[in-house]
């Protein structure tokens, strides 16, 4: 694989655009300086929605206020996509935050670009290490060493809409591959009797991007497949084509309809009862709830076995000076305690990543009230997560146009991932 980030002049130009902004969004966020007698720092963010910003805000707010040590500003920055062009300029203009809040795919790049701290002192030494849940450690590890701290956590599953299966005559959820597709197409009817059908059993995510991405891996990973064999990308394998195959198999049977381009997110169709089941995590529950609908949350049937994504955000710390590296462990710390994630979790949706807040009476009266969540810790154990490598942006683009190929009915699932595959070595300069 190559070891060295290539920028094209165009997209230097946009990072130095990206920088300028990045400057404009706040002189104190981009440079921290001491205000008056702590020390601060600065994180930037993409929380989402905004009700949830301001639950992390209320958050910091009382870090600050429990001490007079340290202030941190935490600043919004966009989306996931829109963050990058932002990040890689502040890197390159030696005016990165002290703290990043993205999700752990990112970690390899920003190791290539010696941009982040190594934190294997402060975890060794720190008291958190053992509260952190172990399913998430591998998304802090890279080389043998940590590189970031969770900050929150999620994962994939099926919800459903019950009184559409009532309807249907269903009443019982799909275990396997083959019961959700006979399932899918139970649901997938013509309800007023104008011979147009207009409720489908699932939505599937059409796009290249990440999302697309991140809800497929779990049927790859439940037909035993990987994207990497001996650390190297491979795509195109049999059991990655059983996955395609499987969404392929969907569409071809009306029994799914698909999102328009990369907005498989969106929950609208699943509201409003045109769709029975979609593939989403715990960050939509607080959504479902606030919709008033009925709705069930269902493992993703199996292949062979079990499996789901696991998502969230890390935190990872930028390399400034020990004092200001100190000061943004301690906030990290702070962000990974009992108390920060049981009200975190509660108040968003996420997964509380501290095992004792998963174990607190706070938390147990929240799934006495939310039982849905009960689906997404339980599945935890069943999860795995991306490769951390530099290069997984470009895997995961090649991997998202093999499965769009496919769903738009261009390719065949393995011709999907054999071109998938030849473009994926041209571009990273892997010889066979």
């Amino acid at each position: 694989m190559s070891g060295v980030l290539l920028l094209s002049p165009k997209f230097v130009m946009k990072l130095l655009v990206a920088f300028i902004l990045c400057l404009s969004l706040s002189l104190s966020g981009c440079s921290p300086s001491h205000t008056d007698s702590k020390i601060k720092i600065t994180m930037w963010q993409g929380v989402n929605p905004p009700t949830n910003r301001l639950v992390l805000q209320k958050l910091v707010d009382r870090f600050n206020q429990s001490q007079n040590e340290i202030f941190v500003e935490s600043l919004y920055v966009g989306q996931p996509d829109q963050q990058i062009p932002k990040i890689l300029a502040a890197v390159v203009g030696n005016a990165a935050p002290d703290l990043l809040w993205y999700n752990s795919t990112l970690t390899g790049r920003l190791v290539e670009l010696d941009a982040i701290r190594q934190l294997d002192d402060f975890w060794e030494r720190s008291p958190i290490k053992t509260e952190i849940d172990p399913a998430l450690i591998p998304t802090m590890e890279l080389d043998g060493h940590i590189w970031s701290i969770p900050f929150s956590a999620n994962n994939v599953a099926i919800f459903y809409r019950p009184s559409l299966f009532a309807a249907a005559g269903i009443k019982n959820l799909p275990q396997t591959w083959e019961e959700l597709k006979t399932v899918a197409l139970q649901l997938t009817r013509d309800t007023n009797g104008d011979r147009i059908i207009d409720q489908y059993g699932i939505f599937l995510p059409l796009g290249k991007g990440e999302f697309t991405v991140f809800t497929w891996l779990p049927f790859l990973w439940s037909a035993e497949g990987d994207i990497l064999t001996n650390q190297a990308p491979q795509l195109n394998t049999p059991q990655a084509a059983t996955a395609l195959q499987l969404w392929l198999d969907l569409i071809k049977s009306n029994a799914a309809i698909l999102s328009q381009p990369e907005r498989g997110y969106e929950e609208d169709n699943f509201v409003s009862g045109k769709v029975a089941m979609q593939i989403s995590g715990s960050w939509a529950l607080r959504y479902m709830n606030q919709k008033g609908i009925d709705f069930g949350v269902m493992p993703i049937p199996r292949d062979r076995i079990t499996a789901t994504a696991i998502g969230g955000e890390n935190l990872f710390l930028f390399k400034t000076n020990p004092s200001r590296e100190q000061a943004a462990w301690k906030f990290a710390e702070y962000v990974a305690s009992e108390q920060f994630q049981t009200t975190f979790a509660t108040e968003t949706g996420y997964l509380p990543i501290n095992l004792n807040s998963q174990k607190s009476d706070a938390y147990a009266k929240y799934i006495n009230e939310q039982p849905e969540i009960d689906i997404f810790i339980k599945q935890m154990s069943a999860g795995l997560t991306r490769p951390l490598l530099a290069d997984y942006p470009r895997i995961s683009e090649s991997l998202g146009r093999a499965i769009e190929a496919t769903l738009l009915q261009k390719n065949t699932p393995a011709e999907a991932l054999a071109s998938a595959q030849s473009n994926l070595e041209l571009a990273l300069n892997i010889k066979n």
